[in-house]
């Protein structure tokens, strides 16, 4: 009895576009484009969270444990950021707002820089497209973290905003690269070589 395997489709297009969404419109707001986050809130929890988490489940089958990690730890984030803008704005009650610290958010920034750095180093490995992300993935959490934490408050801002705009175009780019080259099956779009330091 002949057993079919299921192939499972990369989903590293959706879930680069989840990402390119959510830090697009995310960065407006950080860039006084726009203001407040009531109309981000939707797209945290649907692109940056729901989109990279389905990512993360589709690598999984695949045995990515890296493709998995890092779009499964991304969508948390997504997740938890849109619970804490839920909080700060009084949703889940008047005394859960009034007893935040915003410097638990601050460690939390720190922990996901830690996070990303180690994940840069896997993703020399994938493509210099992905490669570009995480190191600007890794500055917009070194700039959130010395914001929140009151560190470098303007510097940290500034850091974080324009940083999470580059995430987003590159994103873009690694999203369309994706899918453009496994329809056209060559190389419409160029992600460059790995690095090859570590492999």
């Amino acid at each position: 009895m002949n057993e079919r395997k299921m192939v499972v489709a990369d989903p590293t297009a959706i879930g680069l576009f989840g990402l390119a969404i959510v830090t697009l419109v995310a960065s407006s707001q950080k860039l006084g484009i726009t203001t407040g986050v009531s109309y981000v809130i939707p797209w945290a929890i649907f692109l940056g969270a729901l989109a990279q988490f389905y990512a993360s489940i589709q690598d999984a089958k695949k045995n990515n444990v890296f493709g998995a990690t890092a779009f499964a730890g991304y969508g948390f984030f997504w997740f938890g950021v849109a619970l804490t803008w839920l909080i700060g704005k009084g949703v889940l009650g008047k005394q859960l707002a009034l007893s935040a610290d915003i410097k638990q958010l601050g460690f939390a920034f720190v922990g996901y820089f830690i996070f990303t750095v180690f994940m840069t180093l896997g993703a020399m490995e994938v493509h210099k497209v992905l490669f570009l992300i995480f190191l600007f993935i890794d500055f917009l959490f070194l700039g959130l973290s010395l914001s929140t934490l009151g560190l470098a408050p303007h510097f940290g801002h500034y850091l974080a905003a324009y940083s999470e705009l580059i995430v987003a175009l590159l994103s873009f780019y690694g999203s369309a690269a994706a899918v453009l080259n496994n329809h056209f099956n060559k190389v419409f779009l160029p992600v460059g070589k790995p690095f090859g330091i570590f492999k």
